[in-house]
């Protein structure tokens, strides 16, 4: 089959949907590739790699023309009138946006999104809320380490000591626990939280302290154990109860990184401005829900998507699109995601063939036949 791969046209979109190492890997399966004219140097992936692994630079017609289409974000208006009917979409195309997957299908467009892979032991390898995750937590602890204006090891020179950072992490899943190892690497002092009580000993595995938020009725317990992975909204008293603990911990931290997301939800509030009022002069906060709360904001309602903005003296960072920050490593994790996930829909020929009974792919199938198949 006729594999296309677009340069990404969307602002600050840095990362490309294939890589010399997967390119590589898709022609010895018998398919023929064509990359979008500087698709990859953005990744540090210049057009002569690609044509050295077999390769074809073209043009935005010529990919969007393909057969099978993969991109790293959903397709501007402009990109989504050259794609043909009937061919294949696969990136992360947002399955809870109903009106791109309606366009999509009208389009005629078999689409795919992979943020829709369901975190089961088989899907791991797909999962790139995942792979990225892992990216934007390290980034994070790395734009907070360049933000904040002291050390993070504690430090025994000729002129005095110096403490170690304090660094709050609120959400321990991918993000937050790659969030706590590079920390932790960088010499913090860390503690962190997380509605799900499991993740305690994941946190502690990693040298942090875990925060408890106990749990007063059994409800606030059930609803703390998430579902498919994922954390669910918590009762109105626990969610008061964690922001008094996170107030106090707040107030004593040097940089607080939050972490929480709900699919197909805004996120939740975990840092109040209230809170960050009571924080230290030079303090710094590292939002990666930004731009998904209102008005651009994310766990913090101060602040303000792909913006940094200082508030009493601490420093609140927006950033939308962290693992855009290092996009040649997050480029070849999240092409191996999509190699992967092309094995499920096309045979050992090379040809399409789309199975209607794999939990992965029903999963992630978003329209065919010119009908969207997900609705929310």
């Amino acid at each position: 089959m006729r594999i296309g791969v677009p340069l990404e046209i969307r602002s600050g979109e840095t990362r490309v949907a294939a890589t010399p190492e997967t390119v590589k890997k898709l022609i010895g399966q018998g398919h023929q590739v064509v990359i979008q004219k500087d698709a990859g140097v953005r990744a540090s992936q210049p057009d002569s790699a690609y044509e050295a692994v077999g390769a074809t630079i073209g043009s935005a017609a010529d990919v969007l023309g393909a057969e099978i289409v993969l991109k790293v974000r959903a397709p501007e208006n402009t990109e989504l009138a050259q794609i043909q009917s009937g061919s294949v979409l696969i990136g992360m195309l947002d399955p809870f946006d109903n009106q791109n997957i309606e366009a999509m299908a009208a389009q005629g467009i078999t689409a795919f999104s992979l943020e829709a892979t369901p975190r089961t032991t088989r899907a791991q390898s797909m999962d790139v809320l995942s792979s990225q995750a892992n990216i934007a937590g390290y980034k994070a602890v790395m734009i907070a380490a360049n933000e904040y204006q002291r050390f993070m090891p504690m430090l025994m020179t000729a002129a005095g000591t110096v403490k170690a950072a304090r660094v709050l992490i609120l959400g321990a899943g991918v993000a937050g626990l790659q969030a706590i190892a590079t920390a932790k690497r960088l010499g913090a002092v860390i503690e962190a939280s997380d509605v799900r009580p499991a993740a305690k000993e994941q946190i502690e595995s990693l040298g942090a302290k875990f925060v408890d938020v106990p749990y007063e009725t059994d409800e606030e317990r059930e609803i703390a154990q998430g579902v498919g992975g994922y954390a669910r909204p918590m009762p109105e008293a626990w969610m008061k109860r964690q922001a008094a603990l996170v107030a106090e911990k707040a107030q004593q931290a040097d940089i607080v990184i939050t972490t929480a997301l709900i699919p197909g939800r805004k996120p939740p509030v975990l840092l109040h401005s209230e809170t960050v009022m009571q924080m230290k002069p030079g303090s710094v906060v590292i939002d990666l829900a930004a731009g998904r709360g209102d008005n651009g904001s994310g766990n913090c309602p101060l602040t303000q998507a792909d913006k940094i903005v200082e508030n009493n003296g601490v420093k609140i960072v927006g950033y939308t699109n962290l693992a855009s920050m290092v996009a040649a490593d997050a480029s070849a994790l999240y092409a191996r995601n999509l190699l992967d996930f092309m094995k499920l829909i096309v045979d050992k020929e090379a040809k399409l063939a789309i199975p209607s009974d794999d939990d992965i792919v029903t999963a992630c199938l978003m329209c065919r036949d010119g009908q969207a198949v997900r609705k929310n």
